[in-house]
């Protein structure tokens, strides 16, 4: 006689994957889901086209294909994972950019605690220490404070720097204009600026070492805290123009921009909000105190990147 066990459960075929990676198709989340699948680990990656995932794929990742905002979905794919590296991706086309922010960052939070996965990496950003006014880092405050009261719940936040990557979007301004601005920061204002790259690295140690309990945030601000004129001078070294200025815009000339180029009021009056924590000096108010991990990558080799792009 055979006596046929059913499950208690229904099957998710997820649930055997260690590694889940939201954004996997970005500048971090591609990097380390390659790093989790060099290591040999299983790693399933998430994103809302499988045509941007198909390289990661073809070397032997998992897809997920859904959004982000779907708490149904990442509940499923959580279910059963080790760990999992969870970020807000960019979304340049809401019109509400804080609803959007809010949405994917309760779903990331209520998916972790209803599959009760063990483990969490999040990409934040300097200045989530906030609770108020400070802009497009607004949601991830709220999303770090949301994680830390799961029970049970591993949680490291990155609270990375400036991304050097930023500056690609101002080639068109110098090639255009002769000066380097466009966010109405201070040149004077010190800024720890970072590479894509280092986060990634530094995330995927993290993961593969799951040396983090409860709920801890690690500054990272970079190679080195820089000045944006101190920036500009390098790149305009790099690209031939070493006389290149850093110019801040005021608030609503930078605001006028960012809307004529297609950002919504949301996300500009965001932008200007972030900029003026910088300003005032609260957006790095902790991180002055505790600069945390720095990392390799300078703004001179960034630079030789940049002037690629510049001359391409």
């Amino acid at each position: 006689m055979y006596v046929i066990l059913l499950p208690l459960f229904p099957y998710n075929p997820y649930s055997h994957f260690m590694y889940i990676i939201l954004g996997s198709s970005g500048n971090t989340g591609k990097q380390i889901a390659q790093t989790l699948l060099d290591a040999g680990k299983p790693v399933t990656v998430v994103s809302r086209s499988a045509e941007h995932v198909a390289d990661l794929v073809a070397k032997g990742a998992v897809p997920a294909i859904g959004q982000i905002e779907d708490q149904a979905f990442l509940t499923r794919i959580f279910t059963g994972a080790t760990a999992v590296y969870a970020l807000i991706p960019p979304n340049f086309a809401t019109q509400d950019f804080f609803a959007y922010q809010t949405a994917a960052g309760d779903s990331i939070a209520a998916a972790a605690a209803a599959s009760k996965v063990p483990n969490l990496v999040l990409l934040s950003s300097v200045g989530a220490h906030l609770s108020e006014n400070s802009g497009v880092i607004l949601g991830l405050h709220l999303l770090e404070e949301k994680l830390k009261a799961i029970p049970g719940l591993n949680t490291l936040a990155i609270r990375a720097g400036f991304f050097m990557q930023n500056f690609f979007g101002n080639i068109g301004l110098i090639k255009g204009m002769g000066i380097h601005g466009g966010f109405p920061i201070a040149g004077d204002v010190p800024m720890g600026m970072i590479h894509v790259r280092d986060i990634a690295t530094y995330a995927a140690q993290r993961l593969l070492a799951l040396d983090f309990s409860g709920y801890a945030y690690v500054n990272l601000p970079g190679q080195r805290v820089l000045t944006f004129s101190e920036a500009t001078r390098v790149l305009g070294e790099a690209i031939g123009k070493p006389e290149l200025p850093w110019v801040t815009f005021s608030y609503d000339d930078a605001r006028n921009g960012m809307l004529q180029s297609g950002l919504s009021e949301s996300l500009a009056g965001m932008y200007i909000e972030f900029s003026r924590a910088v300003n005032e000096g609260r957006l790095n108010s902790e991180a002055a105190q505790n600069p945390g991990v720095f990392t390799e990558t300078s703004i001179e080799a960034f630079a030789q990147e940049f002037a690629g792009a510049y001359h391409a």
